[in-house]
């Protein structure tokens, strides 16, 4: 496994467009790196993180939430790990640091194209077709977050998807032509900074979520039904209201959005 400091290129970019001193680690290869920069933070003495990234050519055991795998060509897209320390986060409003990094990423993808969005809780869509993911680990002390790390992949310059992901998109088939990686990487560190500063970053979010207002077929461990997305409260939990009037309030992975209600019985 090589391990090296990135180009000297990106950091000139991050020096030019970013306040934060973030440390940049380079690893041709690994099997995560949220699991390589957790490993790379807890070994450091000091009790305050300074801000890194790791950034890899080839991830070997990418993960999503859950059983999740995320596929990515070698060379071709971005998978990073970032490791911070959150200022004034309580543990109990820790889905902040979700909309950040969220809203941050939607921003950054938004120079190049319109049509992005963010699917509850944090993948960002292009139209109907999943553009990135993140996986977000928080370490707590207290009632407070000692240090967040969030890998995230992004889907830049891959033009064929090989295993059963049934929307993957990239950036260069949104746009035409493939995009410099390392550029992408440092504006999306410079709009993650200033999402840090925002008061206005929940509001963002929500009007960024993905079939906002719009009628559409879920389901939950009672079966299929029809529901109109209101939001997402300050702890993450999705509020529907369905074609009764009932709200309905889901925690992650207790509701799934599955498109057309005839299409998902059809397929049961």
């Amino acid at each position: 496994m090589q391990i090296y400091l990135y180009s000297l290129r990106l950091i000139e970019i991050l020096l030019y467009l970013c306040n934060m001193e973030w440390e940049i680690v380079h690893i041709d290869e690994t099997d995560s790196t949220n699991r390589w920069l957790r490993k790379h933070v807890e070994e450091r003495t000091e009790e305050v993180c300074e801000p890194c990234v790791a950034v890899t050519e080839y991830q070997t055991a990418g993960r999503g939430c859950g059983t999740n795998t995320w596929e990515s060509e070698r060379g071709k897209n971005l998978t990073f790990s970032i490791a911070f320390c959150p200022q004034g986060v309580k543990a109990s409003r820790q889905f902040l640091i979700s909309q950040q990094i969220s809203v941050a990423l939607a921003d950054t993808l938004s120079q190049y194209a319109e049509g992005f969005s963010i699917k509850w809780p944090n993948d960002i869509y292009w139209h109907d077709k999943k553009i990135c993911g993140i996986l977000i680990e928080n370490v707590l002390k207290g009632d407070s977050i000692r240090y967040c790390i969030a890998g995230i992949g992004l889907n830049v310059n891959q033009r064929e998807f090989l295993s059963d992901a049934p929307n993957p998109v990239s950036l260069c088939q949104v746009v035409g032509h493939e995009m410099d990686r390392e550029a992408l990487l440092a504006d999306f560190l410079h709009h993650l900074e200033e999402a840090f500063q925002r008061d206005s970053i929940r509001q963002e979010y929500g009007s960024l979520l993905f079939r906002q207002g719009m009628t559409a077929a879920y389901a939950d461990k009672e079966g299929p039904f029809q529901a109109v997305l209101e939001g997402v409260e300050d702890d993450g939990h999705l509020v529907l209201r369905d074609d009764s009037g009932r709200q309905r309030r889901y925690a992650f992975k207790e509701v799934a959005f599955v498109g057309q209600l005839d299409n998902y019985r059809d397929r049961q």
